[in-house]
């Protein structure tokens, strides 16, 4: 028997933003892929701050499908497309930069105004998706047996955790702080210690649950906040951690984290601050200190090829932070769960 609201003839169903921060299901028509696209069925997406974000700041237009961390099957190809066929597995990311801009060329190919162009149609909270072509060329990858959906479907976001490490600049054996024991601050530890093997990495959370998960993903050390500073202190003799990755975002984040680290030291932003909320810290110790403030807003292919090696390796896999999984119809438990803080990662499933 079909399912009653389901669409006939190969449409399908598509979770889109209605009004302000509320969703609902809406049912499209049927897709098929032009030259060098390929028509993919959604397995798992994830949902990620950033689609939360979006929906708290009201920032999409009704209609807008969210969601990027996609992990699908092919269903067609289209004219022209090699090295996928229907029935095969695969991982694709939403973001690809044009290679050859000023930004590309100087290395900073998430300022690309290609790169900001969303690859996947309508978005991925949605049974079908078009990939188009550039993504299907760069960034996306069939996934071997050996990976699960539920490790595929971090490529993205590692990727993007990934980029914030390299601008990092820290070295084999350096110290280093996650202020945020999350979904995204935990990848961090798992993207650290797959990446720099002896890196030393402390996590700092205030739910309890998170920092015992943090210590049994390898975490070097995972204390409350308010005693952080000692933990550090530890960890380095003293000296101070080398970098510290926000994960928690703002401006009183901002502040923890230049407190944790050492003179010269580097913070990577990784967050989103509140609308308008603005930094307030001494500039005379930034500059007398020579810390570094960079921030991290995604990751390019490079990024991405570096993190699927990372997976096919087996030095990366972070599964075990999936916590919790939901069909289309039941978005709003999603966001309840991860507002709550009482689930990691969850993934939405058609």
């Amino acid at each position: 028997m079909e399912d009653a609201g389901r669409p006939k003839d190969d449409g399908f169903r598509a979770l889109v933003c209605v009004d302000g921060a509320s969703t609902g299901i809406e049912l499209r028509s049927p897709l098929e892929p032009g030259p060098g696209e390929a028509l993919v069925s959604l397995r798992v997406c994830g949902l990620c701050g950033t689609d939360i974000f979006k929906l708290e700041a009201a920032s999409q237009p009704p209609g807008t499908v969210l969601g990027h961390e996609v992990v699908g099957m092919v269903e067609r190809c289209g004219a022209g497309v090699e090295g996928f066929s229907p029935g095969d597995r695969v991982v694709v990311a939403h973001h690809v930069p044009c290679g050859e801009c000023a930004y590309c060329l100087a290395g900073s190919e998430t300022m690309c105004e290609e790169f900001r162009e969303n690859r996947l149609s309508p978005g991925g909270f949605s049974e079908k998706i078009i990939v188009a072509e550039a993504a299907v060329r760069s960034a996306m990858r069939a996934i071997p047996d050996s990976l699960s959906d539920d490790t595929a479907v971090f490529l993205e976001p590692a990727a993007c955790v990934l980029r914030g490490i390299w601008r990092s600049g820290i070295k084999p054996g350096g110290a280093s702080v996650i202020l945020g024991g999350g979904s995204m601050g935990l990848l961090h530890l798992l993207v650290l210690k797959a990446a720099i093997p002896d890196a030393l990495v402390g996590v700092v959370e205030p739910l309890e649950e998170r920092r015992e998960l943090a210590l049994s993903l390898g975490a070097d050390f995972s204390r409350a906040p308010e005693t952080a500073s000692d933990a550090v202190a530890e960890l380095t003799g003293g000296l101070g951690a080398d970098a510290i990755f926000d994960t928690a975002g703002g401006s009183g984040a901002l502040l923890a984290c230049l407190e944790l680290g050492r003179r010269g030291s580097t913070v990577v932003l990784f967050a989103h601050a509140g609308a308008g909320e603005q930094a307030g810290f001494e500039l005379d110790r930034l500059f007398k200190e020579e810390r570094r403030l960079v921030a991290s807003y995604s990751g390019g292919v490079k990024e991405q090829d570096a993190a699927w090696e990372l997976m096919l390796s087996g030095a990366l896999d972070p599964a075990a932070l999936v916590s919790a999984r939901v069909g289309l119809e039941d978005f709003g438990q999603a966001l309840e769960l991860v507002r709550d803080r009482r689930a990691l990662k969850v993934l939405i499933e058609p």
